[in-house]
């Protein structure tokens, strides 16, 4: 298989290097002290980042988007990866279960989206209803032209700055071999709707300045017309739409791991011990061997995993393998960083203990590395039988 970059490939990805040096990556500090990313920089970004042509590049072309295919959009998001969420999140990736909009959605938040307009997130999460999500108890039940909307959600990434969100609730039940499951839609709901509260979650030790919030509907009224979807499809959705955000959270490590790699490497060579560079000491050479070796590996299985999808072959395997391998080998290359830059690597005057923190979220949200290990594996027993 021919990794080699395209002329234009190249362009992308010295463009959002570029971009995420001289526009994004200036801010961490001030990102990471406050705690949130101050609303007239986000402003600025997103203006430059519409200007630059970088907004939307998941969406198709025809729509206003990048139309990047897998491979270029898996290169974005690796080099964006070299900053934290809270400002690359800002050069926007609107989701990709928008396409699903029909009719008027289409003009109300599909096309805004990728224009930058209004800003959506996903809610799925629930606080007894995390991996298994055909378990969720929020609830969506029809009364004539519109749906009532009871139930709890958190962990809601970017809640904080969106305008609406793409809620996911169970509307009935069904008998499976393994039991009752609950029938999911999906619904395209306004934050400002009547009957929704958004409230902060948690302060997280992860992103900071990307914040999870909770949402809370009791008699919260949405039309008909706001469902995404037919009626109890809202699972074959999630499959259709969300399988690719499992790689970009695989690019957006090898991105972050990439980074910690260059500057350990450098202070590796710098920093004296002894009367010598530490680099030279086995200690921390061979560390630095295992660090770029399994950061190759991931970069590899995540590309074979864009050029599937290209090729329309993409299996939900080939998604978990490379989820599964770049977040633990981001976690382990970050332990590596902190190791050999010693107690500087803890301080908070470097940004390696930040890179440390924030690697540890990347095993838990789009499916935690033990549901990654259980697709995997399922995809080997299941034609055995078994």
């Amino acid at each position: 298989m021919d990794f080699e970059l395209t002329d234009e490939q190249k362009i992308i990805v010295e463009t959002v290097r570029k971009f995420v040096e001289v526009e994004l990556a200036p801010h961490e500090d001030e990102v990471e002290r406050r705690d949130e990313v101050p609303a007239e920089l986000a402003r600025r970004i997103r203006a430059k980042a519409l200007e630059s042509g970088l907004y939307a590049p998941n969406m198709p072309a025809e729509l206003g988007g990048g139309g990047l295919d897998a491979t270029s959009l898996t290169l974005v998001e690796r080099e964006l990866g070299r900053t934290g969420y809270a400002l690359q999140a800002l050069v926007a990736r609107p989701g990709n279960i928008l396409q699903a909009c029909a009719g008027e959605q289409r003009e109300r938040y599909l096309l805004p989206a990728i224009r930058g307009e209004r800003h959506d997130c996903l809610a799925m999460t629930e606080p007894g209803a995390g991996s298994d999500v055909r378990s969720m108890s929020a609830t969506a039940v029809r009364t004539g032209d519109e749906y009532v909307l009871h139930g709890t959600k958190h962990f809601i990434s970017h809640a904080d700055m969106a305008d609406f969100v793409v809620l996911f609730a169970a509307t009935g039940v069904e008998d499976t071999p393994r039991g009752p499951k609950n029938l999911i839609t999906a619904f395209l709901v306004d934050l400002d709707a009547p009957g929704l509260t958004v409230t902060p979650g948690s302060g997280c030790v992860s992103h900071r300045g990307y914040h999870q919030s909770e949402l809370a509907f009791a008699d919260c009224r949405v039309p008909v017309a706001q469902r995404l979807g037919d009626e109890g499809q809202g699972f074959e959705l999630m499959g259709e739409w969300l399988g690719a955000s499992r790689l970009s959270v695989a690019a957006t490590s090898v991105g972050r791991a990439r980074r910690v790699l260059r500057m350990t490497t450098g202070w590796a060579a710098e920093r004296e011990q002894f009367g010598r560079a530490i680099g030279r000491f086995q200690g921390v050479s061979f560390p630095l061997a295992d660090m770029a070796t399994e950061l190759e590996a991931a970069e590899l299985l995540t590309l074979r995993a864009a050029a599937k999808l290209d090729a329309g072959a993409m299996t939900d395997r080939d998604a978990a393998m490379a989820k599964l391998f770049a977040t633990e080998a981001l976690a382990r290359i970050t332990d590596h960083a902190v190791q050999i830059f010693g107690g500087m690597g803890l301080m908070s005057e470097l940004p390696i203990e930040r890179f440390w923190r924030d690697a540890r979220v990347e095993r838990i949200w789009d499916g935690t590395s033990e549901i990654q290990r259980h697709i995997i594996s399922r995809s080997l027993l299941r034609p055995l039988g078994s």
